[in-house]
C-alpha cells in the first residue's frame, strides 16, 4: 500500500523544517555575537511567531487528516518511540515561541514583528519571572535540536538502513510501498 501525509502536512513539515534549523542557528548566533545581536534578535521575534502560527497550522491540519500507517514489521518499541517523539516535536514546537513570547513579556520587552506590529504583552513585566522563563527557553532550545537531530538520523535509518517507506512519505518524490 502507498501512503503519504497530506500534502499540507508535508509543505507544513519542510517548511517548519528550515524556519527551526534557521532559528536554531539564529539564537546561537545571539547569545555567541556582541556585534550582530540587534538584527539577529529583530529576526528571532517574528520568525518565533511565525513558527508558532505555523505550529498550530500544523497541527489542526494534522487532526484533521489521516497519516499513513507504520510499517506493519517495525518493532513496537521503535513504533512507540516514533510517536513519542513527535509528540515531543510538537509540544516543543508549540512551546518555544510560547515560552520566548512570554519571557520576553515578563522582561518587558515588545515582541514586534516589523512594520511597526507589535505583539500585546502575554503577562505583566516581572523580574522574577523573566529570570524563571530565560533559562527555561534556553532549555527547551537544546531539548529541541536534540530531538530534531534525533529525528533527523531516524529518517536516515528508516531511509537507509531499513529502506522502507517512512521517509519517503514525507518527501515529495515518488512513493513507495509500505509493506
Amino acid at each position: 500500500m502507498k501512503a503519504r501525509f497530506h500534502i499540507a502536512i508535508r509543505l507544513l513539515h519542510w517548511l517548519m523544517a528550515l524556519a527551526i534549523f534557521t532559528m536554531l542557528f539564529v539564537g546561537a548566533g545571539m547569545v555567541s555575537s556582541v556585534a550582530n545581536r540587534d538584527w539577529l534578535y529583530d529576526l528571532h521575534k517574528p520568525l518565533g511567531i511565525a513558527i508558532l502560527v505555523l505550529a498550530l497550522l500544523r497541527l489542526a491540519v494534522r487532526l484533521s487528516t489521516r497519516t499513513p500507517p507504520l510499517p506493519g514489521d517495525m518493532p513496537l518499541f521503535m513504533q512507540l518511540v516514533a510517536k513519542f517523539s513527535h509528540l515531543l516535536l510538537y509540544g516543543l514546537m508549540l512551546a518555544m515561541p510560547l515560552v520566548g513570547w512570554l519571557m520576553l513579556s515578563a522582561g518587558g520587552y515588545p515582541v514586534t514583528l516589523g512594520g511597526g506590529i507589535e505583539l500585546p504583552a502575554l503577562v505583566a513585566k516581572s523580574n522574577s519571572l523573566y529570570a524563571l522563563l530565560r533559562p527555561l527557553h534556553s532549555l527547551l532550545a537544546y531539548s529541541l535540536l536534540l530531538l530534531v537531530l534525533g529525528h533527523m538520523a531516524a529518517a536516515l535509518f528508516h531511509g537507509l538502513i531499513r529502506r522502507d517507506a517512512v521517509l519517503s512519505s514525507i518527501g515529495f518524490g515518488k512513493s513507495r510501498p509500505m509493506d
